[in-house]
């Protein structure tokens, strides 16, 4: 009798598209599948940018209806144990994603708390800021905040050293999440580029060398997908962020140039 192929582990995400690749559920998936973990999406809304417009955001979000039906034909088809949570965009998105997660267990949830869409107004990007601590941030057991979302969760006006980025982590780490990662990158002063995780067990620092001094589209997505699609396989989170941190090292490295200001992660350059 033949034996029948070993099912891969699922890794779910819910976030928006970005319509070049470089970030958004686009990376997401790419991610997933580099690092060996079948893919499932569901898309809050889509990111186009306008390059008639200096490469402004564009935005439109997804109706919150079609965010419910994506995420019950989701769960059901797979029963997936870990979720990303990227882009989300309006309160009315947070709203009905909280009721979704909320609706059944998981082992983990991981957060790239998004905090500000380009493409939106002001005012609308406050009530979001102010949804998403209030209805997903407790829901999350691993959070990845770049800086600038750093001392925004943390409420701190500045961090230059990494003393004071463990200090933010810490502080945010109060407010629910099991574990926190926040990401230096290349903002943080100094030759390496820094991030920190915190936990129940202390403090680890994961340094790296920067490749540049310029932010590289997608570093962010791919960084808490590739955690993801680790803990699907069944990695601790230590171990899983250790991963993350040399995919997106080596994605930054082979990085893809662009027509826009920026280029972007390549994830398929990580090897082991």
């Amino acid at each position: 009798m033949s034996q029948q192929p070993q099912q891969p582990p699922v890794a779910y995400v819910i976030a928006g598209s970005e319509a070049t690749g470089g970030a958004g559920i686009q990376a997401d998936l790419k991610t997933f599948q580099q690092l060996g973990a079948y893919g499932v999406g569901t898309l809050t809304c889509i990111v186009s940018f306008d390059p008639k417009n200096d490469w402004g955001h564009r935005f439109v979000p997804v109706d919150a209806q079609v965010i419910a039906d994506q995420f019950e034909a989701a769960v059901a088809t797979h029963s997936p144990s870990v979720v990303k949570i990227g882009m989300l965009g309006t309160p009315a998105t947070i709203d009905v994603v909280s009721a979704s997660l909320r609706s059944r267990s998981w082992e983990h949830v991981v957060l790239d708390p998004v905090l500000i869409c380009k493409g939106q107004e002001p005012g609308a990007a406050l009530d979001t800021d102010t949804a998403l601590r209030e209805q997903v941030l407790p829901l999350a057991t691993v959070v990845t905040p770049n800086l600038f979302e750093t001392r925004t969760l943390a409420g701190v006006e500045s961090i230059e050293t990494v003393e004071e980025l463990v200090e933010a982590a810490q502080r945010i780490r109060a407010l629910g999440p099991d574990v926190v990662v926040a990401k230096g990158g290349v903002e943080l002063p100094g030759p390496d580029a820094v991030d920190v995780l915190v936990d129940g067990d202390g403090v680890v620092v994961l340094s790296r060398p920067k490749v540049g001094e310029e932010r590289v589209s997608g570093a962010g997505c791919t960084f808490a997908a590739a955690i993801t699609a680790e803990l699907a396989k069944g990695s601790d989170v230590r171990s899983a962020v250790e991963v993350a941190k040399e995919v997106v090292t080596q994605g930054i490295a082979a990085r893809v140039p662009a027509a826009t200001p920026f280029d972007t992660v390549w994830q398929g350059a990580y090897r082991p």
